[in-house]
């Protein structure tokens, strides 16, 4: 829907008609992807899992007609040409590979974080480009509507020119048990939202400083628990994202609250808003501009939500550079760049100082 405005918080869907193998049936496929898919009218054909069963429940919940008994049998079913996976991020490369080498597969869908190190992520992309692949991966933040208005309001010079950047977050993620095994924790799996989105709005990086501490709610042993990165961009742009995975004691009786605020300002005006993931909600947008809005603040509205609504714009886009053969919107190269600046966070973390991203080889 587009508002009154004149924004388009949701994208438009141009195709829709490329069938979409799935692998995992964990909440976040069958809670947002194929709820989004169901929605958006597009055909997903079969799923696989780690677990038959599983794959089976979620297979009879969204009606999809096959359930395959490996990951690896379903990227090798010639109906399947457009590959999702929702898997952990030490087992999505050898599948990932696997796909580069089947004939049918046109485009793959990657979760992020799209691998454990950025060589890895490096080896990835390449390894498409040789096989002439399109490589994705689910940066579904950039489809948070909100984020796709304030994108819209700053190419249009609503604000002038950006000055500062914040997004703050006060809420608990459901860490995924496998993340237990791991040594990097908030900045690789939640933070890279706010990281990523932050070179969506503002682009290239050129330091990043991010300090972090353990999270007492957190029982397995982990280094960056709450974590705070200041970055500042070759625009000039300075940013400061945090990640408070605590946000408090959360026990009965106790009132405690959560939310993901955010706000830009520049030269010109100022937007600010919230991000509804934590609370269920829709993500919201307001913002006063001396060009536009006399200094007066507007709110765009919209009824859809970053989970499940996002979704449909990540699938799309890969869906539409296969037919097309355009670049996605979200290309590997690029996911690239966010696993180096994630790359140069754990640096700053070890080494006590601010890591220009030139020092980081991509």
């Amino acid at each position: 829907m587009a508002d009154s405005k004149g924004f388009a918080p949701d994208p438009e869907i141009r195709v829709k008609d490329l069938r979409i193998g799935a692998i995992g049936a964990g909440m976040i496929m069958a809670e947002c992807h194929l709820a989004a898919y169901h929605e958006a009218g597009f055909p997903v054909v079969a799923i696989a899992s780690r677990t038959k069963a599983n794959a089976a429940k979620v297979a009879e919940r969204w009606s999809i007609p096959t359930v395959h008994e490996t990951p690896e049998a379903l990227i090798e079913d010639e109906n399947v040409e457009i590959l999702d996976l929702a898997f952990p991020p030490d087992q999505q490369p050898a599948l990932i590979r696997h796909a580069l080498k089947q004939k049918h597969i046109k485009g793959i869908l990657a979760q992020k974080p799209l691998a454990l190190t950025l060589e890895e992520a490096i080896a990835l992309r390449d390894e498409a480009m040789a096989a002439g692949k399109i490589l994705s991966v689910n940066q579904n933040m950039r489809y948070d509507q909100s984020m796709r208005v304030l994108k819209q309001i700053l190419d249009k010079g609503e604000l002038g020119t950006p000055v500062i950047a914040t997004i703050e977050m006060r809420a608990i993620p459901h860490w995924q048990t496998f993340l237990e095994e791991y040594d990097r924790l908030t900045l690789s799996n939640m933070s890279v939202h706010h990281l990523d989105v932050l070179r969506f709005l503002f682009g290239e990086v050129d330091e990043i400083y991010t300090a972090a501490r353990t999270d007492p709610r957190t029982k397995f042993e982990h280094k960056d628990g709450i974590t705070a990165s200041t970055i500042k961009f070759a625009s000039g742009v300075f940013a400061v994202s945090l990640e408070d995975v605590w946000s408090g004691p959360r026990e009965e009786g106790f009132d405690s609250d959560i939310y993901i605020k955010w706000r830009v300002e520049g030269t010109d005006g100022v937007a600010q808003g919230t991000i509804g993931w934590p609370t269920g909600a829709a993500s919201t947008l307001s913002y006063a501009s001396k060009r536009t809005t006399g200094g007066q603040w507007v709110t765009p509205e919209w009824d859809t939500m970053w989970f499940p609504h996002a979704f449909k714009g990540v699938m799309e886009q890969l869906q539409y550079a296969v037919k097309t053969g355009d670049a996605p919107a979200l290309t590997v190269a690029d996911n690239v760049k966010t696993v180096a600046l994630i790359e140069a966070g754990y640096r700053s973390m070890v080494e006590g100082r601010a890591v220009k991203l030139s020092e980081i080889a991509i």
